[in-house]
């Protein structure tokens, strides 16, 4: 396949004898995924080049982690917006109230450890932070620091409990959970083996892993979805690895499989040397930790490909996946390649994150030039396209309730937000800003009580923020 993209986006190891180095200028991150009862969370990395997005330092919040510049849509609705009753109802196992209008709560959460910062935000970067709904309505919060994953459980406050436990990884990627606990993705360090390349570099050669841990944080299993082993490295004809190229992923769960979807490195024999390119994999794993040859799996899906996501649809009875790729520069369902919105190769094509709609099919957020778009498709092309008049390079979609869902942005320092209908793609109410830093690549996740959280930098380098936008009514 010939690489289509712009100069700037552009890389094939082994295609000259001189190692090229990217830079992006687009990213993000999130996905979206919705909790349902005891049935796991729903889930879901961006250009393969590296973005320097600007970041500013995060606001403080109080002492009590009390909602601060929580701001609120304005009374207007449209259909489907929340009713305007006055006294916020509890809802779910945690009793978080629901109103009229979204109100966010911030809570500074101290783990104690340096956390991994968020540098230039580039797609090719670590990420910091993770957070995961469970069925009860309290999360597990994943970091990265000190070369360790850290695993923290927080109650229905969003304080941390508990010690938190470590495991082996270079890079968080993901966190969901069930009711018996959940699953991390996350990198490891791997080998590549003596090659020959036929020119160039794509070191290094990792390994990406999923590990299942119980309701106290212990590992039962790990099961790696790349497929080095001590007889295929890195270098050697079809493998497929980890390497600093566009690499992140997002879990999603069946109830009982698990599924990872991340970018990935392929070895291709080429005479007597390898060259390397990228894609993207999708692995199923069973909840014995066994790999699974699953109708939806695939070893390489779209390339190149970034902002891999992916949901569990329970009606359609599927995994479902949206990536965005040079390939025609589109967001595409892939394996195989099914056009869902068409873009271009200028340097800014982006894909946000993927929810179930309200009936039928599905919504995802990107962006072109800046501009958000929501995109409404069920197999293939988009049937609705929704022009948010919003800009951003890097928005974000969650499932915010029955019937509704959340999209995000960064603004200054903070993020701005704005809550849709997930059947119409109508507005329910005006815009309202979340004291809490965006990051390109993290994800809001949905909970079963209706709201929706966003781990942050916290206010400061050993704490992270948690932002959670409470249920509507």
């Amino acid at each position: 396949m010939s690489d289509t993209r712009p100069p700037s986006t552009r890389h094939r190891a082994g295609s000259s004898p001189t190692r090229r180095r990217i830079v992006i200028i687009s990213v993000v991150a999130a996905i979206a995924a919705a909790s349902i009862a005891a049935f796991a969370a729903l889930s879901s990395a961006n250009p393969s080049t590296t973005d320097a997005r600007n970041g500013t330092s995060a606001g403080a919040t109080d002492s009590n982690g009390a909602p601060i510049g929580s701001g609120a849509p304005s009374a207007t609705t449209t259909p489907g917006a929340a009713p305007t009753s006055a006294a916020p109802m509890p809802t779910g196992p945690c009793g978080r109230k629901a109103g009229a209008k979204p109100v966010v709560k911030v809570t500074n959460v101290n783990v104690g450890v340096s956390v991994k910062g968020y540098g230039g935000e580039g797609d090719t970067e670590p990420l910091p932070m993770a957070i995961a709904s469970t069925p009860s309505g309290g999360s597990w919060l994943a970091w990265l620091a000190g070369g360790k994953i850290y695993l923290g459980k927080l109650d229905c406050d969003d304080k941390l409990v508990g010690k938190p436990t470590t495991f082996t990884g270079i890079d968080l990627q993901d966190v969901q959970a069930d009711a018996n606990g959940g699953v991390l993705l996350l990198t490891r360090k791997g080998s590549c083996g003596s090659g020959p390349l036929c020119g160039g570099s794509s070191s290094p050669c990792n390994t990406m892993h999923m590990v299942r841990f119980d309701n106290n944080g212990t590992m039962v299993w790990e099961r790696q979805v790349t497929n080095l082993s001590s007889s295929r490295q890195g270098y050697d004809n079809g493998a497929r690895f980890v390497w600093w190229y566009q690499h992140h992923g997002r879990l999603a769960t069946d109830g009982r499989n698990w599924a990872a979807y991340f970018g990935v490195a392929i070895t291709v024999q080429n005479g007597n040397c390898v060259d390397i390119h990228e894609g993207d994999r999708m692995q199923v794993v069973s909840s014995s930790g066994k790999l699974v040859s699953h109708r939806d799996a695939f070893e390489v899906g779209c390339s190149h490909a970034w902002t891999s996501r992916i949901v569990w649809d329970p009606r359609a009875k599927k995994f479902a996946m949206v990536c965005a790729t040079d390939n025609d520069c589109r967001i595409a369902q892939p394996s195989p390649y099914r056009t869902v919105a068409s873009g271009t190769c200028d340097g800014t094509l982006f894909g946000g994150d993927l929810v179930l709609a309200k009936s039928k099919g599905y919504w995802t957020a990107w962006s072109q030039g800046g501009k958000i778009r929501l995109e409404h498709f069920t197999t293939g092309a988009s049937d609705k396209r929704v022009s948010t008049g919003f800009s951003s390079r890097h928005p974000h979609l969650v499932t915010y309730g029955s019937g509704r869902m959340l999209l995000s942005w960064a603004s200054g320092s903070g993020m701005t937000a704005q809550v849709y209908d997930s059947g119409t793609g109508a507005k329910v109410g005006g815009t309202f800003t979340i004291n809490a830093r965006d990051h390109d690549y993290q994800a809001f996740k949905a909970y079963p009580d209706g709201s929706a959280a966003y781990p942050a930098a916290g206010s400061n380098g050993t704490s992270i923020r948690i932002a959670r936008v409470m249920p509507l009514g």
